[in-house]
Parts: structure tokens; C-alpha cells; sequence
């Protein structure tokens, strides 16, 4: 079967389920149903002994044999494997997304044709190196990936697009303000965004991305675990069996409590069985703080947006959870505005990944071809510097959170000593000022400095952030004629050894054979560390702010009293 002439589809990758769409002749978002008939797959795998499933199946196979499913993947993103063994084997997280991505495509091609391009979402809290893991895993799929793009762009598309408020080409006919609260099976995010005419600007993001459905899932699953252990004298959660049987209880009582005041449920284990009746208001009541915690979250992209509920002309919800009645009540009555649930929160991110892929595969939707989308970087960048005074490191900011894309900082630092023959740039990203909690995601060296170098020598770093996740990054030591620059693509947890045997792997069909498999990266092998010994790091050019410096003191004053 030939590949359709410029058909890309928008893929959903989510924590709990999954969604293929593609745009038709006409403009207009489909989602393409799976080979169960469904508009949305599980993001579940099962490892059976002659094959793999997913979806759900996967799901249902859970609560026999819950040691051989992977579930919630999503979360682990950027890590070097998935948290447990499956069978006995490791896998890294791109290797059980990727089959994913090849469950959904499989089925659409039975309607679509062949296709390779895709456009796949991601939260937009996302740092790099778990985009950079959610592109290896449409690589392994086989996929050609045009481009990843943050869940609520995509949902602020789709829903403009499909909803009136914009017209078929992608325009709006006055401004708009839109904030987008997408809380989804495993991550939430919030955006706020603007819309004039055909351009698409975010303003700022913030976001979570362990948190989702399933926080709220466990919460009921820890109530009802704790009256059964009190009851009979057993605690379901120490059975794999048990608690997986448990959560599909919960998360179809969670799901009648979107409609119902009230209800029981039902579990049964170990010869015993007890019927537990929930309210919304108990419900409600167990998972206050997780509520709470998004709406921190909802009023820390407003400040740092530096807007007000009166500049916010709509109110998007996007993922599955936000069908929960205590989500909608609490956004009415903090922004004032009427949540618009118009489109399936379930599609609508994938509908417009689905629209974007139109836009970057070529002019098959002319329609379509005058967006533009501009996004903000979601972490700060910067590098790792010791500080001179306490020889402690400090993290110095070049590009902060919420800068518009493309972007550019540069910032000066000092050498350590006299005749130190080289300099080590480390870039990292996120992190607080002592740089606890950053992910190192490269480095940059300059080497053969001037043997009499005296210390305190200027070194300039500057940053070059593209739109399309691209970081440049350049030092130079003025006056020497020594430099050096590196591009930083997304950093990967496997390299092109590791994606070529894996994708090897798959396509045979042996990810069921142990001898047949690549060997895992260790959490010290994925990760780009402080560099070899004889690299010699830098130190900021100028003393900390008065901000930076309560840190600083906050944070020696913990570790003095951690010594004690």
C-alpha cells in the first residue's frame, strides 16, 4: 500500500490513554477510532508469553498479572527505565511508548493508508529530555516526527477551529485571551494564551507533571484499602492482584461521581467482600489538597503573565479528570468565567496536534498555512557556577521560564584560578539557585586556555534558544581568541546505538525474547554529569542578588545544621 500523499496525523500520547486524529480533505479534525472500535486506546501494555498487547486488553490483563503490564509510562518519561521489571526484563520508557504509537498507527493506517509523519503533544511542563525521550519513542515506532507540541496549544487550536471563535482558517476575528487547564490521566498543566488573527502566542505556563486523575484515583484506593485492612484484618495493597483490582473499582466509582451525589462500591479479596459507600462530598473532602495544589498553580501563570481574570475571554478544559464536578465548581468560582467543555476533553488535544501536522507537512490544507504558533520555554536555562566566597555551586539563569521563543541570554563569569587551562560550561535546566534539582542536559568546554591566564579571567556565555528546541550554546574568553560553541539538541536518555538495537528489536517482534534484547542504561549512563575531573568549572562575574543570597544563606544554613 503507497504512503497517502501528505497525510501526518496529531497523536496524543497521554498517561492513561491515547488518541490518533487526522485532518481531512475538507480541514476538518478526525479522530481515527482503534481496531476495538474506540476513539481512545489505553496507554497500557501487556507482555504476554507469545506476544504483546496493548491497550485494552492490556488493561484488563492488569489485574491477573499486574508484574507483566507497564501502565502510566507517561510519568517516566526521561528516565533511563521504566520503574519495575516487566516480566522479568528492563525496558527503557521510549521502548513502552513506542509501542503505543505503533498500536494507534497500525489501526489508523487500516483506514488512512500508509503514513509516517506524525505531530506528537506532550505536557507543557515537560523539561527536554522528556520530549526528547516522547520524539525517540515515534522513531521507534517508525514514525517521522515533525514536531512536538505542548497539549494546550494544541487543545487552544482545536477548540477555536471546531468551536465558532475562530474561523475555518485558523483565525480569530478579535482577540482572544484563552486559559487552558488541562488535567489529564497523570500530568496538569496550565496555559494562558493569546490568539490575534492567525498567530497563537503563549503568555506563560506552569504545570505539574506528577499530577493527574490518578492522584485523586489513589486517594479513594487508600480509604478504601485502610477500611478493608481494618475490617478484616488484610490490606489489599500489599497484593499486586488485589490493588489492581481495587483501582479499576475505584476508578469506576470516581467516574459515577462526576453524575452521581453518591455510591457504593463493592470489593472483594481473600474470601472477603465489603461494600463501601462514597460520597461526592467524601470524595471531595479526600482530595482537597490536590485541588488546591492546581489552583496554586492556575494563579502562578496569572502573576507571572502579569494578567488579570478580567483580561481572560475564555476558559478551556482539556483532560479527561476535569469531568470531575469539584474541578468545574472550583474554576467558576475563582475566575468568574463559565468552564467551556464544548469538544471531548479526551480528543480535543489530538485533534489539534492533528491540525498542526497539516500546517507543517506541507500545503495539502491551504486553510491552514497562515498559523503561526509561538510557545514559551516552561523551565528556566542556565549554568552550573561555584561561587568564589563559599565554593559552593550556583546556578546562574540566561533564559528565564516563560521566555518567548526564540530566545537569547548572555551572561559573564570569571575563571577560578590563575593558569587554569580550560573551562567547563555546564547547562542545565529548572533547578533553584543552588542548582538542586536542575537536569543537566550538556556542556560546553573550552580548552588550551593561555598557560599564564590570571584568575578571575572573563569568560562571556551566551544562549541561543530556537523555537524548535535547538540550544546554542557559545563561551569565549575575551582577548585570547579562544571559544567554543555546541548545539544542544533535546538529550537523550539512549543514543544512536541504543535507538538503532531497540528499533531493531521491535521490528523483529523479540521484545519477548530476554537474549535478544539491548542492554539498559544505568540512571548514571542517561544523564550528562558534572564532566570529567580536569574540566575546571566557572564563577559568577558578579556577587548574588538579595534574593538569590537569602537563598543561598537559607540553603548553607540547612546543610550546617544536616552536619550537626
Amino acid at each position: 500500500m503507497s504512503e497517502a500523499a501528505g497525510l501526518a496525523v496529531g497523536i496524543d500520547l497521554g498517561t492513561t490513554y491515547s488518541v490518533l486524529a487526522h485532518v481531512d480533505n475538507s480541514g476538518r479534525p478526525w479522530t481515527v477510532s482503534n481496531g476495538e472500535g474506540d476513539a481512545i486506546t489505553p496507554s497500557a501494555v501487556f507482555f504476554d508469553r507469545d506476544q504483546v498487547i496493548v491497550g485494552k486488553p492490556a488493561v484488563k490483563a492488569a489485574e491477573f498479572e499486574p508484574a507483566r503490564v507497564a501502565q502510566f509510562v507517561k510519568r517516566q518519561m526521561g528516565e533511563s527505565h521504566y520503574g519495575s521489571p516487566i516480566g522479568g526484563r528492563s525496558f527503557p520508557p521510549e521502548v513502552l511508548q513506542a509501542l503505543v504509537l505503533r498500536k494507534l498507527c497500525d489501526d489508523a493506517r487500516l483506514k488512512l493508508g500508509q503514513f509516517t509523519k506524525a505531530v506528537i503533544t506532550v505536557p507543557a511542563y515537560f523539561n527536554e529530555p522528556r520530549r526528547r525521550a516522547t520524539q525517540d519513542a515515534g522513531r521507534l515506532a517508525g514514525l517521522e516526527v515533525l514536531d512536538i507540541i505542548n497539549e494546550p496549544t494544541a487543545a487552544a487550536i482545536a477548540f477555536g477551529v471546531q468551536q465558532g471563535f475562530l474561523t475555518r482558517s485558523g483565525e480569530s476575528p478579535q482577540p482572544e485571551t484563552l486559559l487552558v487547564y488541562d488535567l489529564g490521566g497523570g500530568t496538569f498543566d496550565v496555559t494562558l494564551m493569546e490568539i490575534d488573527g492567525p498567530q497563537y502566542r503563549t503568555l506563560a505556563t506552569a504545570g505539574d507533571v506528577y499530577l493527574g486523575g490518578m492522584d485523586w484515583d489513589q486517594r479513594l484506593v487508600d480509604r478504601v484499602a485502610d477500611r478493608f485492612l481494618a475490617q478484616f484484618g488484610v490490606d489489599p495493597r500489599q497484593e499486586e492482584q488485589a490493588l489492581a483490582r481495587l483501582h479499576w473499582e475505584v476508578i469506576e466509582a470516581k467516574h459515577a461521581l462526576s453524575a452521581r451525589d453518591e455510591v457504593t462500591l463493592q470489593f472483594a479479596w481473600d474470601g472477603h467482600r465489603m461494600r463501601s459507600v462514597v460520597s461526592r462530598e467524601q470524595f471531595e473532602s479526600l482530595t482537597g489538597e490536590l485541588l488546591d495544589r492546581t489552583l496554586l498553580t492556575l494563579r502562578r501563570v496569572l502573576k507571572e503573565s502579569r494578567r488579570s481574570w478580567n483580561d481572560v475571554t475564555r476558559l478551556l478544559l482539556v483532560g479527561g479528570a476535569t469531568r470531575m464536578a469539584m474541578v468545574q465548581q472550583m474554576l467558576r468560582a475563582e475566575t468568574g468565567l463559565e468552564p467551556d467543555r464544548s469538544l471531548a476533553a479526551d480528543e480535543a488535544v489530538a485533534h489539534g496536534a492533528a491540525i498542526y501536522a497539516a500546517l507543517q507537512s506541507g500545503p495539502d490544507h491551504p486553510q491552514y498555512q497562515g498559523i503561526s504558533v509561538r510557545n514559551v520555554n516552561s523551565h528556566d536555562l542556565g549554568v552550573l557556577a561555584i561561587e568564589s566566597q563559599t565554593g559552593m555551586r550556583r546556578r546562574q539563569v540566561l533564559i528565564p521560564r516563560n521566555s518567548p521563543l526564540p530566545a537569547v541570554g548572555v551572561c559573564d563569569f570569571v575563571t577560578q584560578r590563575d593558569g587554569q587551562p580550560n573551562v567547563r560550561v555546564s547547562v542545565v535546566e529548572g533547578g533553584d539557585v543552588t542548582g538542586a534539582h536542575a537536569t543537566p542536559i550538556g556542556k560546553c568546554v573550552v580548552a588550551k586556555l593561555p598557560r599564564n591566564l590570571p584568575a578571575r579571567s572573563r569568560v562571556r556565555v551566551s544562549f541561543d534558544y530556537s523555537a524548535s528546541g535547538l540550544l546554542n550554546v557559545g563561551a569565549a574568553l575575551p582577548g585570547t581568541g579562544r571559544h567554543a560553541a555546541i548545539t544542544i539538541r533535546r538529550t537523550a536518555n539512549l543514543d544512536e546505538e541504543a535507538l538503532a538495537a531497540w528499533q531493531d528489536t521491535i521490528q523483529r517482534g523479540e521484545l519477548l525474547d530476554e537474549d535478544a534484547l539491548p542492554e539498559p542504561l544505568t540512571d548514571s549512563q542517561s544523564l550528562a554529569g558534572d564532566g570529567d575531573p580536569s574540566e575546571e568549572a566557572i564563577s559568577p562575574d558578579s556577587p548574588p542578588s538579595a534574593a538569590e543570597d537569602a537563598q543561598l544563606k537559607a540553603f548553607f544554613q540547612g546543610m550546617g545544621e544536616e552536619a550537626q
